[in-house]
């Protein structure tokens, strides 16, 4: 039993630079920074009351600081996912063995499903589940039969702008789903929508009236803060230039 939060994380690979790219341009990676920004965003979550916890190193796999996309976590619930990039499946080891040390309920898609972590957005006892070029039919109803007997309903929404749904719309601590609206297939699937000004305005939940961004966003930092929300930003620009945002650096695990 978690008496506080838990936050897994996995400091970026030397090979960082190498990692999947699908609707971005190759930028050169600054591996120094990102160690840097990824340290100051592990402990932008110690100052917020998480404990931080981080998961072996994987230093042959370039996009294994990502690690939302092999796990997702829904309340006590833990389904290991199944990477749509074969370059990122050499990542499902270690997670495992640190998701089985916890006391969640743990279960595993398995071949010809394929999904990231990146892909699911959870919104109350809504699951919306992007159907992406990392995400097939089989991982859907998959992760369906997974969860729908624990309450959950799986929603499908099409992405195909971004390389993950939650590259496109994320939600706010009152369920508002939020996005910038070139990036986004279909805003119209989302009961609460919200346009944000500016790509990459991701939001990680903390509290009913508090949300981690990234600072590269500062119009829409300053959208969310007229509706009355506490905003935290930290810099992760080098992962941004690898189609990575504020959720996919770490896995959120509630106490409970």
């Amino acid at each position: 039993m978690l008496i506080m939060p838990l936050l897994l994380v996995r400091r970026p690979s030397p090979l960082l630079a190498d990692g999947e790219l699908t609707h971005l341009e190759l930028t050169p990676v600054d591996a120094g920074l990102a160690l840097t920004q990824w340290e100051g965003y592990a402990q932008a979550w110690r100052d917020l009351g998480w404990a931080v916890q981080e998961i072996p190193p994987a230093d042959d796999q370039p996009d294994g600081v990502f690690v939302e996309d092999p796990l997702v976590v829904l309340g006590d619930l833990a389904v290991l996912a199944s990477p749509g990039a074969a370059s990122r499946r050499g990542e499902l080891a270690t997670v495992a063995q640190v998701i089985r040390a916890t006391d969640l309920d743990v279960r595993t898609l398995e071949a010809p499903a394929t999904l990231d972590g990146g892909d699911v957005l959870v919104v109350g006892r809504t699951v919306y589940v992007g159907r992406s070029c990392r995400t097939n039919e089989h991982g859907i109803t998959g992760l369906a039969t997974i969860v729908e007997p624990e309450g959950y309903t799986v929603v499908p929404v099409p992405v195909t702008r971004v390389l993950h749904l939650k590259s496109a719309v994320t939600a706010l601590p009152d369920g508002t789903v939020v996005g910038f609206p070139p990036d986004v297939d279909d805003p119209g699937r989302f009961p609460d929508f919200l346009a944000m000004p500016e790509a990459g305005a991701a939001v990680v939940p903390i509290e009913d009236d508090r949300v981690l961004m990234a600072d590269s966003v500062p119009r829409s930092a300053a959208l969310l803060r007229d509706r009355g929300l506490d905003v935290v930003t930290v810099p992760i620009t080098e992962f941004e230039k690898l189609e990575g945002c504020v959720t996919c650096l770490s896995v959120r695990i509630p106490a409970l």
